[in-house]
C-alpha cells in the first residue's frame, strides 16, 4: 500500500486537473480522494511532469472535469418556498430527470448558517458538485472553501458568490463563482424603461411624484437591478424624479412595513412609482400605498419575476401593479443542473456567467407569456 506523502515539500507531486489551467493543488489520501496541497503550473493540456509547492489561491472550481458513473447534484436555495424558486426547483428537477442526475434540492430558507451547513452536508454525502444561491453573501468564501477542499463542483445561481471575499461587489472577476441566472443590470433597465414610458403615458408632473426603489441592500444582484432601473427611469421619462431607496429583507412584509414609513413621511407626493429588486418588493409597496389611501390610478408599480404581479391581474380588480419582468425560474434551475453536468460530465468548462431570457409582461399578456400564477 502507498504512503501518503508527509508534506509537499517532501515529495514531487505528479501534476493532474484541478482547479483550473494554472493550479492543480492535489495530494493522495487513503480514501483516494485528492485535496489541497501543492500548486502545479503546467496546462491541463501539457503532459504532467511536476510540481512545486505555492499557496492556494481559494478560487473557483472551473477546469475540466470528467466524472464516472453516476452525478449526483445538490441544490440549495435560499427562500425555496417562494414561487420563483419553486419553479427553479421544478426546472432542475426535470432537466436532472432528463439526464440521469441524481438530485437533492434543499430549502435553506434566510438561514445563513444553513448554507454552509448543507454544503458540509453534500460533501459528507459524496455529492459530486453543489448549486447554491447563498440567502447572504457573507457566507460565500466559507462555501467556496468547503467545496474546493473537497474537490467539489461549485455553481451559484441567481446571486453572486465571491471566494475571497463577503461582498461580491467588490470582488475581482476571477474570484466570483460561475453563476447562472439573468443580468441584473438587464432586468433593472427593462423595469426602469417601462416605468419610465408609463410615466409618460400618464402624464405625471415631475415635481408631484416619487419613486421608491426597495431591494436588500447587500444583494449584489439586487443593488445592480436597481441602479440599473434608476437609470433607465430618466433615460425613457426624459426627467428626473425623486427616488427613495428603501432597505428590506426582500420579503413583501418587509417591504410593505417599511414604504408605509416611507409614505407617512411624504404625504405632499400625489403619485408613486415602486420598483425595487423583485416582486416581493413591489407588491409590498404597492399594498402600503394603496393602504394608505391612494388609488390604483395614482400608483405605478413594476416588477421583477411577474409571479405575484399574476395574482394581482388574475383578480381582475384595478391595482397599482402595472407590469413585471417575467423571469421564469425553470429556465435557471434546468440551465444550472445542465451546466455543472457538463462540466462533471463532458470537462466542458462552467462560463462565468450564463443568463436565461426575459419578457416585460402586464394585465393584458401573463397569461400568454406563460406565467405559471399559482
Amino acid at each position: 500500500m502507498r504512503r501518503r506523502p508527509r508534506s509537499a515539500e517532501q515529495v514531487n507531486t505528479p501534476c493532474l486537473p484541478g482547479e483550473n489551467d494554472e493550479e492543480h493543488v492535489m495530494s493522495w489520501t487513503h480514501r483516494r480522494r485528492w485535496t489541497s496541497a501543492a500548486i502545479c503550473g503546467v496546462s491541463l493540456v501539457l503532459a504532467a511532469t511536476g510540481c512545486s509547492s505555492g499557496k492556494d489561491s481559494g478560487g473557483p472550481s472551473t477546469g475540466p472535469q470528467h466524472t464516472t458513473g453516476k452525478i449526483s447534484l445538490v441544490y440549495a436555495q435560499k427562500q425555496g418556498d417562494q414561487e420563483y424558486f419553486i419553479g427553479e426547483a421544478d426546472g432542475a428537477k426535470a432537466k436532472a430527470a432528463e439526464l440521469g442526475v441524481d438530485l437533492k434540492v434543499v430549502n435553506l430558507g434566510n438561514d445563513a448558517n444553513k448554507a454552509v451547513t448543507e454544503v458540509q452536508n453534500a460533501i459528507n454525502q459524496k455529492a459530486s458538485g453543489v448549486i447554491v444561491v447563498v440567502p447572504d453573501p457573507s457566507v460565500g468564501p466559507q462555501v467556496a472553501q468547503l467545496t474546493k477542499a473537497a474537490g467539489v463542483a461549485l455553481l451559484t445561481s441567481d446571486d453572486q458568490v465571491c471566494t475571497n471575499g463577503p461582498d461580491p461587489s467588490s470582488c475581482a472577476k476571477e474570484n466570483l463563482v460561475p453563476r447562472v441566472g439573468f443580468s441584473g443590470t438587464q432586468m433593472g433597465t427593462e423595469v426602469g424603461t417601462r416605468a419610465g414610458q408609463d410615466f409618460k403615458k400618464y402624464g405625471w408632473k415631475p415635481e408631484e411624484t416619487a419613486i421608491v426603489d426597495a431591494w436588500k441592500q447587500d444583494v449584489t444582484v439586487c443593488t445592480d437591478r436597481v441602479k440599473a432601473n434608476e437609470k433607465a427611469f430618466r433615460d425613457a421619462a426624459g426627467v428626473d424624479v425623486k427616488v427613495i431607496e428603501v432597505g428590506t429583507d426582500n420579503t413583501p412584509s418587509d417591504a410593505q412595513n417599511k414604504i408605509s414609513a416611507t409614505v407617512a413621511g411624504n404625504r405632499s407626493v400625489k403619485n408613486w412609482i415602486v420598483m425595487g429588486c423583485n416582486d416581493e418588493n413591489v407588491s409590498g409597496g404597492v399594498s402600503a400605498i394603496q393602504n394608505a389611501g391612494y388609488g390604483a390610478d395614482n400608483v405605478l408599480g413594476v416588477g421583477l419575476g411577474a409571479y405575484l404581479a399574476c395574482k394581482e391581474w388574475r383578480g381582475g380588480k384595478p391595482t397599482g401593479f402595472k407590469a413585471a419582468l417575467f423571469i421564469n425560474g425553470k429556465d435557471v434551475g434546468a440551465l444550472s443542473v445542465q451546466t455543472i453536468y457538463d462540466y462533471l460530465k463532458n470537462g466542458k468548462a462552467m462560463p462565468q456567467e450564463a443568463f436565461a431570457p426575459t419578457k416585460m409582461v402586464d394585465a393584458t399578456n401573463w397569461q400568454q407569456a406563460g406565467v405559471q400564477c399559482s
